[in-house]
């Protein structure tokens, strides 16, 4: 798949009356270490054995069905929030947009100072949930899905790298980094498994592979 260059604008929420224009928030080293803490590799074994194979079903998906962003806290909707979460000194305007910052991508190893040269990752892409049960749920339910932060479905990372991962699943596509592949596969069980999705079987067996290894 070929990769795309072009640099997401950050969207601009309504000025917060009262708020002081600039604000350093959410001080943190790296995108890795702020990404909620995936269960341990037993625990994804564990997990990944329940887990439904099941044949995927694209049929009717549109992104339109998964509703992003949506406001998380104070002005800041889910983009900014985990851009705040992920970095290091990172400062915002009233608006909640990032000004200034360091962001770290744990896919590729790349550092950026400009939050454009950054996506917001689904960990398990709209499609792939789309395709293993979400077809199901309500659009409330998907929103939820979309916007979790909760669980260790969205993290920073570089946007060519995001674009180029589009909708594949472990079978398919990995982090160059293979420093965070162990994280990245204990962190698609999880989700998978909190939100009743299935695997295929080339999915499960690549993510078996990934797990024996962590």
């Amino acid at each position: 798949m070929p990769k795309f260059y072009a640099r997401r604008r950050l969207s601009i929420l309504a000025t917060l009356t009262g708020l002081i224009a600039s604000v350093a928030l959410f001080n943190s080293p790296s995108a890795s270490a702020a990404l909620p803490t995936p269960v341990s590799a037993a625990t994804a074994r564990t997990y990944l054995s329940s887990l439904t194979v099941a044949t995927e079903v694209r049929t009717g998906y549109d992104r339109d069905l998964f509703p992003t962003w949506i406001t998380i806290s104070g002005t800041c909707n889910t983009r900014e929030y985990v851009l705040k979460r992920d970095g290091s000194n990172v400062v915002v305007n009233s608006a909640c947009t990032a000004t200034s910052g360091s962001w770290y991508s744990p896919y590729d190893g790349a550092t950026w100072t400009a939050a454009s040269d950054l996506d917001i990752d689904h960990l398990v892409p709209l499609a792939e949930a789309w395709d293993s049960g979400a077809r199901n749920w309500t659009t409330a339910q998907r929103q939820g899905f979309a916007n979790d932060v909760t669980r260790p479905q969205l993290l920073a990372v570089t946007d060519n790298v995001n674009q180029s991962k589009s909708d594949q699943d472990p079978a398919e596509w990995m982090p160059s980094l293979t420093s965070y592949r162990c994280t990245y596969v204990r962190a698609w069980v999880q989700v998978k498994y909190y939100y009743g999705l299935s695997v295929d079987s080339a999915e499960k067996s690549a993510l078996t592979s990934y797990l024996s290894g962590c």
